[in-house]
């Protein structure tokens, strides 16, 4: 099947997300011949984008007219947000762009029209440093949230996989 995008995590150059005719959203580290995450959204994928703003928030858009925002620091097996754009079968979603200042996504359609869409407060909420590291930015916070989350799914000393580390999951 094609793949129609690719786009690496501002966080961390090493992690990929990838989408395309197969229905299926994979989430990648460079140099693993398996994905970390596969999501299966029932339809072809157009288009699937980091957030510019966290490090494990990604967006996708369907054939089927559909948004899907995931946030795998909340849920690591299917999207956290679903949103319906445009009719079924009568048009189909082909990109998506975040705002790198304002907090919406903007879609496009395969007729030419653009829709924006507000994001949740909860998706633009900002890492709280430790206390005893009130020192660190944001984006450090970003890396350390995104490192944290890539340990759980990333394979054992022993060989061991964790389980659920490339979970299928349909929405």
């Amino acid at each position: 099947m094609s793949v129609y995008r690719i786009d690496f995590n501002r966080f961390n150059s090493n992690i990929f997300v990838s989408c395309g005719g197969d229905w299926r959203v994979k989430v990648w580290e460079d140099m693993r011949p398996d994905p970390l995450f596969i999501f299966d959204l029932g339809s072809a994928v157009g288009d699937v984008k980091w957030a510019p703003y966290s490090s494990t928030v990604f967006a996708a858009v369907t054939t089927e007219g559909k948004v899907h925002v995931f946030d795998l620091n909340v849920n690591k097996y299917k999207a956290i947000c679903i949103q319906a754009v445009v009719p079924k079968r009568k048009n189909k979603l082909t990109r998506l762009s975040f705002n790198e200042k304002i907090p919406f996504i903007v879609v496009g359609d395969e007729k030419g029209v653009t829709t924006s869409l507000k994001l949740s407060p909860n998706l633009r909420v900002m890492v709280k440093p430790p206390k005893k590291q009130l020192y660190l930015d944001q984006t450090t916070l970003q890396i350390s949230k995104l490192e944290k989350l890539l340990s759980l799914v990333r394979e054992l000393p022993e060989g061991n996989i964790v389980p659920d580390a490339a979970t299928t999951v349909r929405s």
